[in-house]
């Protein structure tokens, strides 16, 4: 899904992840920050393209140590401007509460050891009844992105079913 706010917001949250990720003071900093705020001492997340469901995870990160990460940046005259606007933060709570579900359900079922055919249309059924049902409270944001991703797997379970069909056909 291309949009300019979710590309800006998500652009903002990779270059301030990396920021951190190369900077020894920063971490240091970073650590202080979450023990004096209270918060849980975790490193933030890098996305990885090949690596299903990361930027879901370097987002709920973001999110998590906000506060942190905004105190740490704000004392770095060069870094202020990594701070995540109110707005970029609306635009990145919004994707984590339309991708954590998803994420939540892909982990549930990789770990399955054998995950069958018969799977395919219970899990289109729950996606479109309650994992990516459009909630009375989600903001504008978040129902477009819900109503695109379904929309994408709905208009494509045939091609996502029959490559499952040959699979098992030939076991």
């Amino acid at each position: 899904m291309r949009d300019p706010q979710i590309d800006r917001a998500v652009g903002i949250c990779k270059k301030l992840v990396s920021s951190f990720s190369y900077s020894w003071r920063r971490k240091r900093e970073l650590a202080q920050a979450q023990k004096e705020l209270k918060l849980p001492e975790h490193a933030l997340k890098t996305e990885c393209p090949t690596r299903w469901g990361s930027r879901q995870a370097m987002i709920a990160r973001v999110l998590e140590q906000h506060r942190a990460i905004s105190q740490v940046l704000s004392t770095d005259s060069k870094a202020r401007h990594l701070i995540p606007t109110w707005q970029d933060t609306d635009v990145l709570e919004a994707i984590n509460k339309s991708l954590r579900p998803l994420t939540e359900f892909t982990d549930a079922l990789s770990s399955e050891k054998y995950v069958s055919v018969s799977f395919v249309k219970p899990v289109l059924h729950l996606f479109s009844s309650s994992i990516l049902k459009v909630n009375d409270d989600d903001p504008g944001l978040t129902t477009t992105i819900k109503t695109k991703i379904l929309s994408w797997i709905l208009g494509h379970k045939n091609c996502l079913t029959w490559p499952l069909l040959l699979i098992h056909g030939s076991s």
